[in-house]
């Protein structure tokens, strides 16, 4: 869904609501949007992780539980990267 100022990526699990990110890589708000982005994604991960640990959706927990570890890879490497804060 699109309100004009920002776009809703939707996800069977998720609802994360992202800035609208400039045309140019230049653009000095970047690093800020990209910011705003990767704390999203560890306000999911720590929810998906306290969904697990109250044990639901218990046949799909396998899978759940990998999506949590490649999530947290990749924010690991964005951090020794620097690309986040």
């Amino acid at each position: 869904m699109v309100d004009g100022s920002s776009h809703w990526v939707v996800a069977p699990l998720f609802y994360v609501q992202l800035p609208t990110m400039a045309a140019s890589s230049n653009s000095p708000n970047q690093s800020d949007d990209l910011a705003v982005i990767i704390q999203a994604l560890q306000e999911d991960r720590r929810w998906l992780l306290h969904q697990l640990d109250e044990e639901r959706w218990s046949p799909f927990r396998l899978d759940l539980a990998s999506l949590e570890r490649e999530l947290g890879q990749l924010l690991e490497f964005c951090e020794t990267q620097g690309e986040c804060s």
